[in-house]
């Protein structure tokens, strides 16, 4: 299966996640919804936020040019909002995936869809 779709597919196809991307943990964009443009200073910003999740706690976090609040940051996921809507970023073995909902999309109803294709790309070592 290609990058483009998990993306489309299992990410932006539940209906849940309006747009993501799925990022290389050295950089680069390995797929992402049309449109959805993360820039080479916010990906690696992302990259950069799990080596110091106390920085993107206290900053927030920048994707596709919108600044999401950080609700939560640990060694494997970021989770912010802004507004009604929302962002799930997970990191596997090799890739960081990236998935924003819009209200009336909650939290509850997305997170589990971004960790679970993570666990599963884990599962199959990327």
């Amino acid at each position: 299966m290609s990058w483009q779709t998990y993306v489309d597919t299992n990410l932006v196809g539940s209906g849940r996640i309006s747009k993501a991307a799925i990022i290389g943990q050295q950089g680069g964009v390995w797929a992402a919804s049309a449109g959805y443009n993360l820039s080479t200073e916010e990906q690696n910003a992302i990259i950069n936020g799990y080596n110091d999740v106390t920085k993107v706690q206290a900053s927030g976090i920048r994707v596709a040019g919108q600044k999401f609040f950080t609700l939560q940051a640990n060694p494997r996921s970021i989770y912010g909002k802004k507004g009604a809507d929302g962002i799930v970023i997970v990191k596997t073995k090799q890739a960081i995936l990236v998935a924003e909902y819009v209200a009336p999309t909650q939290a509850p109803e997305a997170t589990p869809i971004v960790e679970g294709l993570a666990d599963y790309l884990i599962n199959v070592g990327y």
